[in-house]
C-alpha cells in the first residue's frame, strides 16, 4: 500500500530512424567590406516651445508632486513614530507588571 509505483519506460512503435549524421563544414570568409558611416536621422516632429504658460503649468505641477510626496513620507514616518511609541510604552508597562508579580511573592 505504501510502496511508490514506479511507471514503466515505453517501448516506442513503429520504424525508429536512427539520428542523422552531420558532417561539419569549412567557413570560408567572405571579403569585408567596410561599413558606411551612420547618418544621424533627421528630427521626426518640431521641438517644443516653452511658452510662459506652459512653463508656469510644469512648475506648478513639479510643485504639487513635491508637496504630495512630501506628505505621504511625513505621514509615514509619523506612523511609524507613534507605532514605536505605543511598543515602547507596553514594553515598559509589562515590565512593571512582571516586576510588580515577582516582589509579591
Amino acid at each position: 500500500m505504501f510502496r511508490p509505483k514506479i511507471p514503466t519506460m515505453p517501448t516506442p512503435t513503429g520504424r525508429v530512424t536512427p539520428p542523422a549524421v552531420v558532417e561539419p563544414t569549412t567557413i570560408v570568409p567572405a571579403a569585408q567590406t567596410p561599413q558606411p558611416a551612420p547618418v544621424a536621422p533627421a528630427p521626426a516632429r518640431p521641438t517644443v516651445e516653452l511658452t510662459p504658460g506652459t512653463a508656469l503649468a510644469l512648475v506648478g505641477g513639479g510643485t504639487a508632486v513635491v508637496l504630495v510626496v512630501g506628505a505621504v513620507l511625513v505621514s509615514m514616518l509619523l506612523a511609524v513614530a507613534i507605532t514605536g511609541t505605543s511598543v515602547a510604552i507596553c514594553a515598559i508597562v509589562l515590565r512593571s507588571l512582571l516586576a510588580s508579580e515577582t516582589k509579591r511573592r
